[in-house]
């Protein structure tokens, strides 16, 4: 059995040996838009090789796991037709992505960049007007793992923690519809899988429902959130790790917008996301019943 393993997961000798202790031959391609070796693999482990493959050369393809939690760079419907197993990393970058929204609520509520400003000046000057996190109503749209994250965390703060999704853990304080759950929020954090139905799914309808001082976190996919949305309202804080176009462009009016605080999709580093994804991966392949 053959696997091709890619350069988009940061494997180790370890890896590699606990996959060939499974029976698997295992070939590596550092760059995914280079040739692969062959295209009998049984197996591909990687992330958006299928963006410069046509998956139809790979006859004998069983199983693909990929080390992101998005599918969009599968082609999903060929890989549902022809009975090909497929994961994704999910859970994997759960954690730090949880932990990024709460410390940019608490960088706004404590107003973390006025301080530094002052510090810069050696200005010895208070702030009057902090805000608590506590009681606050933290809506979180999609409600998988991510979601589930931040759900755990924003409670330990005393936040009252709704989500927009079918079906929620017992984190959350309930489900709203999505039109509900803005107009009450303190805080929106969108964590929503990107396919046709989400695709713009905050547009500016939805942002004018939203209340003045609402943050908006989109660490998702820049496709959630239509650009012109963003645009609509100066009076709304939006938290944008994520783009329909990476990187932003440098005269995108964004940039310049004091309402809007902008990260180049880092979200998901922390330095345990290795260990969790050669967990996954090992885990998924022992799972598979070695092809």
């Amino acid at each position: 059995m053959k696997i091709l393993v890619t350069g988009a997961w940061k494997f180790n000798s370890e890896n590699i040996k606990a996959i060939e202790s499974l029976g698997y031959d295992v070939s590596i391609l550092q760059y995914e838009d280079d040739c692969p070796p062959c295209d009998d693999f049984d197996a591909i482990i990687c992330n958006g090789f299928f963006l410069y493959h046509s998956i139809e050369n790979f006859r004998n393809l069983k199983f693909i796991h990929v080390t992101s939690a998005g599918t969009e760079r599968v082609p999903m419907d060929y890989v549902n037709s022809h009975n090909i197993r497929f994961f994704n990393a999910r859970g994997v970058y759960s954690i730090p992505m949880a932990e990024y929204a709460v410390s940019k609520v608490l960088d706004i509520y404590k107003d973390s960049k006025g301080f530094f400003e002052k510090q810069n000046k050696c200005l010895w000057e208070k702030n009057r007007n902090l805000i608590e996190l506590y009681n606050k109503t933290i809506c979180v749209v999609g409600c998988g793992s991510v979601g589930t994250e931040c759900a755990k965390r924003f409670k330990a703060f005393g936040c009252n923690v709704i989500g927009v999704d079918n079906f929620v853990t017992d984190w959350f304080d309930g489900t709203v519809a999505l039109d509900y759950g803005l107009q009450i929020a303190d805080v929106v954090i969108l964590t929503l899988p990107l396919n046709d139905a989400t695709r713009g799914i905050i547009n500016k309808e939805k942002i004018n429902q939203l209340k003045p001082n609402t943050i908006v976190i989109n660490i998702s996919r820049g496709e959630i959130l239509e650009n012109d949305a963003l645009l609509c309202r100066d009076d709304i804080v939006f938290v944008l790790d994520v783009f329909d176009s990476e990187p932003l462009e440098q005269d995108n009016p964004l940039w310049k917008k004091e309402n809007v605080i902008i990260t180049p999709h880092n979200s998901f580093v922390g330095e345990h996301n290795n260990e969790r994804l050669a967990n996954l991966i090992i885990k998924n392949l022992e799972s598979a019943g070695r092809i």
